[in-house]
Formats: structure tokens, sequence, C-alpha cells
């Protein structure tokens, strides 16, 4: 079983994409943001190397209006030689990625033209795999599309446009059940009719069941006939419900507990789980490490490094909790640990646990800063105290002294993240 999460990283240092808008889509501007995004991808897959992550999702952004006629570049010709590296990285490692058009690929509408963008679109992502020299384990997900007033003809339409695709976009396919119009049986009805493989998503199931009999398992199993051996492992996409916000909305965090009451209850199975969370490739850390065969209180300790200073701003009382849980190096209290952050991560700002730990990431430089950074300092601390400044602002200057100095401690951490 691989645990991964989607398209981008928290706290992971000069790691962000970027993208232009239309009017600034010129060639040489295309190109600086695909050499650039090529770069990050080849950082991200570097760390979730590093960090046992084997299961990722390639953002659909990676090459700016890759999919519209204002990019004629040939890309995945001029940049071949970056693709065979991040390729390379991504085979030897035994990491599988994956890609998810948006919600504007839309195979199934009526409009021709909007089909036609879709199929594009389609072409696209199947490029960018194939120029990393990916096999068909790694795959692309779309949902059916709309209802258009009529389920089934919708579906028929689906069915006919899939058909009309390339060999090459089909045999990287996967649909995925949706939480508004497509349940999980319909998704299965139409992989028989298409022979492509389906993906189950927790959240979307609980949202537009197909029933309130069959257990969630039973659908699982179900989904796992259609995969083959040439699709590789069966992959299901998992998610929590954010409590304060609108059915659908996916959650800050994944909550621990809740989790492993998943992961026991798919009672061995073998398969592939995407995390779609807000926080990405720290709740698919907390998971691997909390699912962990090979368990070892080091990868408590390194990632209490990491979230020290964020717990410390928030509660010096479970700070202290905190070193005293992982005091017992032959312990591996993962799920306590990381239910402990759970709930410190929800706790209210508070004035004088911010400053203390400012403090405390301040003595990183108060050796070393001129007097001008010291007044600096101590001026944002008391405009801080006085609500004329945010904490963000306080932590903005932290930080551009970490990058200054550079303190990989600092900027490895959590502390700028939250």
């Amino acid at each position: 079983m691989s645990i991964g999460y989607a398209c981008l990283t928290v706290g992971v240092r000069n790691a962000e994409f970027k993208n232009c808008i239309l009017k600034n889509a010129t060639p040489k501007r295309l190109y600086e943001l695909i050499g650039h995004n090529l770069i990050i991808l080849d950082r991200i897959i570097d760390y979730n190397i590093a960090n046992n992550i084997r299961l990722f999702r390639i953002s659909s952004d990676l090459i700016p209006f890759g999919s519209s006629p204002v990019n004629q570049l040939p890309w995945h010709k001029d940049f071949s030689e970056q693709f065979h590296r991040i390729g390379t990285k991504i085979k030897s490692s035994g990491m599988r990625v994956s890609m998810h058009p948006g919600q504007y690929t839309v195979l199934n509408s009526p409009d021709e033209g909007v089909v036609r963008r879709a199929v594009e679109d389609l072409e696209y992502h199947e490029r960018v795999l194939s120029s990393l020299d990916l096999d068909g384990t790694h795959k692309i997900v779309l949902h059916i599309g709309g209802v258009y007033n009529d389920k089934k003809a919708s579906s028929a339409r689906f069915i006919f446009h899939y058909e009309q695709l390339s060999e090459r976009v089909k045999k990287r396919l996967v649909i995925e059940n949706d939480d508004r119009s497509y349940n999980i049986a319909d998704l299965l009805a139409i992989s028989r009719a298409v022979n492509a493989p389906v993906i189950f998503d927790n959240l979307h199931h609980w949202i537009n069941p197909a029933d309130h009999e069959t257990p969630e398992m039973d659908w699982i199993d179900e989904c796992a006939l259609t995969w083959k051996p040439e699709d590789g492992r069966q992959k299901i996409h998992y998610s929590q419900q954010e409590p304060s916000k609108k059915p659908g909305s996916h959650s800050e965090t994944v909550r621990i507990r809740e989790f492993m009451e998943f992961s026991h209850d798919l009672n061995g199975r073998c398969l592939d789980i995407m995390l779609e969370v807000k926080d990405k490739n720290l709740s698919a850390l907390k998971c691997i490490n909390c699912t962990s065969r090979e368990p070892s209180i080091r990868v408590l300790e390194a990632e209490w490094s990491k979230y020290k200073y964020v717990v410390l701003e928030r509660s010096p009382q479970d700070y202290q909790t905190i070193r005293e849980l992982l005091k017992d190096k032959s312990g591996y209290p993962a799920v306590q640990f990381y239910e402990l952050l759970e709930e410190v991560l929800l706790y209210p700002e508070m004035k004088g646990n911010a400053i203390n730990a400012a403090q405390h990431v301040w003595a990183y430089f108060k050796d070393v800063a001129s007097d001008k950074e010291r007044a600096g300092f101590f001026g944002r601390i008391e405009k801080y105290q006085q609500s004329e400044i945010s904490l963000k602002l306080l932590k903005n200057y932290l930080h551009q002294l970490a990058v200054k100095y550079q303190r990989d401690y600092l900027l490895d951490s959590y502390y700028f993240a939250f």
C-alpha cells in the first residue's frame, strides 16, 4: 500500500509552481515557466523519495496552457532531457504518479466544442506522462461530467466519446465517482461498457451514495475487479469532511484516528490511497508514519523537529507534553503524537505564546544580526503586541532572516507554513 498527496507541498522550501495570465503567455514567458516548473517537479520528486512517499499527483498546471492553442511550443521535445531525468527518478524509486484534469474537462458535454477541448486536454495530460516515459500504471483520473437532465443519455454520450479517444489516452484513463451526479454504481456500469478502471472516492460516496445498505468495503471490492494487471494496483481517493464547511469540502488535515479506523477496515486489501486534503504532504507523512511496518522513534523525532515551534507558538504546555511523550526511545506513539498535534493546531492565536515562540526563533540570529535587524525584530514584536501588525508579518521578518543567515533548521521546519 502506498499513501500519497496531490500536486502541491506545504512547508517544503522553494517548491512553488508558477503560471501566468493569458495576455502574458508569450513563447519566451512560457519557456521560462515550463523550465521553472520542471525544476520544481524534480525537487518535489526528490522530497517524496527522501520521505518515502510513493504516490503523487502531478499538477495539471505543470505546462502552462498545455492544452491551449496559446501554447504551440514543442515543450515535450525541447525539455526532453529534464522529463527523462525526472521520469527516471520516478521509476527507479517505485513511485506512482497520476494527473487529474479539472472540472472543465467534460467528455460527455452536449457541446461539441467542450468535448473537443476535453479531448485535447486529455491528450495533453497523456503527453506529460509519456514524456516522463511512464507506463500505463500511471493514470489520468476523470469524472464522467454533467447529467444535462438525462443521465442515461449523458452516460451514453460519455461512452461514445470515450471510444473515440486515442489508445494512448484510453490505456491511462480511470474514472471516478463524484459527489453530485454519478455515484459508484453509475461508474461501475460505465466501466463495464468502456473497460476502464474505477476509482472509489470515499467522501464523494458519503455525499452521493449508490444506496445506504451496501458496506463501503464491498464497493471498494467491486471497484477492484475493474483494475487489470496492466493498470497496476487498485487506487482509491480518501478524504474527510471539514466540519465547519459545506458537504464535500476537504478537511484541513487528515484526522489520524479516523484514518486508522478506515485503514483497519481495509483489512489488508492491497491498494494505493491518494489523500485529498488541504495540508497535502503533511497528512501523507502522518498517515505513512502511523501505518508503517518498520516503526522508528527517530521518524517521530524528525517530525517533532519541524513542528516544535508551531506547537510552542500555540501551547507551551502541549510542547512539554509532546517532549515527554517522545522520551521513551523504545516506543512508537505515532497516533498519540499526531492527535496531540491536531488538537494544538486548532488552538486560537494567543499573543503571549506567539511572542514566546518568535523569541525562541530569534535566538538563531541574535549573535549575528545587525543592530538594525535587532531593532527591526523587537520593533515588530512591540507592534504585534499592540495589534498594529499581524503575526504573519512578524514571522515573515523572521523568515527573511532565516534565508539571509541560512538557518536550514528553521527553513526546513513548518514554523513559517502556519
